[in-house]
């Protein structure tokens, strides 16, 4: 992790597009060479980001899910930062295309459900390979060029050595429930999709966790 002074990130943010912000200001910046730079705010004195920056978690989580196989942006530098609001930030190479839910919008009933369908299989995999991504949801999976899934957001995870427990993945598809076009897309519309793709890599509890989510 590298030291960033003020002067260095102003250097660094020069002619950059602010992408994200909130009332504290920019959260996610595309600098002048179309790499991303994505800061994280200081929290109270005792928290986990202190024992571990989540700049460092993205970075990490991002590499160990390449090395599973599965694509993420590509880490540039990880940033310590003297300034008053952020503590870390991290720069990354963004993958190209557009975010699964904002595709799905964009398309109609016959190629909605292959896409979930391919979703269910992205979810299956990532359970099996022990990834618990708490805050997953169409919007930070990208459908890439390619056609295949991409993560992003990947801060809030853990990565195991062995497949989720029923619990954890029952409790990853309630958080899905949340977000209303995500519901009626996963569990309503095309539940059969996502259980049919789910199964290819987790058909010993696909079932289990399917009928366990839909009577929670």
């Amino acid at each position: 992790m590298l030291f960033l002074s003020n002067e260095q990130l102003q250097a660094l943010s020069h002619d950059s597009t602010v992408l994200e912000q909130d009332g504290l200001g920019p959260k996610v910046l595309r600098l002048s060479d179309g790499s991303f730079l994505k800061l994280f705010r200081k929290r109270r004195m005792l928290s986990s980001e202190t024992l571990k920056p989540y700049a460092q978690r993205f970075a990490d989580n991002a590499k160990r899910l390449q090395r599973l196989g599965f694509a993420t942006p590509e880490i540039v530098e990880v940033y310590r930062l003297e300034d008053p609001v952020n503590r870390t930030a991290v720069r990354y190479r963004p993958l190209p295309g557009e975010t699964l839910r904002h595709a799905l919008g964009q398309s109609g009933p016959s190629q909605q459900q292959p896409l979930v369908k391919q979703f269910g299989q992205l979810l299956g995999l990532l359970h099996e390979k022990g990834v618990y991504f708490r805050s997953i949801h169409l919007g930070n999976v990208l459908l890439l060029p390619s056609s295949e899934l991409g993560l992003i957001d990947l801060a809030d995870m853990k990565i195991g050595r062995r497949p989720l427990s029923l619990r954890l993945r029952l409790r990853n598809l309630k958080h899905m429930r949340r977000y209303d076009k995500d519901r009626s897309w996963l569990f309503e519309q095309f539940n059969d999709a996502l259980a049919e793709g789910y199964a290819q890599h987790a058909g010993h509890y696909a079932k289990a966790v399917l009928a366990n989510d839909q009577s929670a």
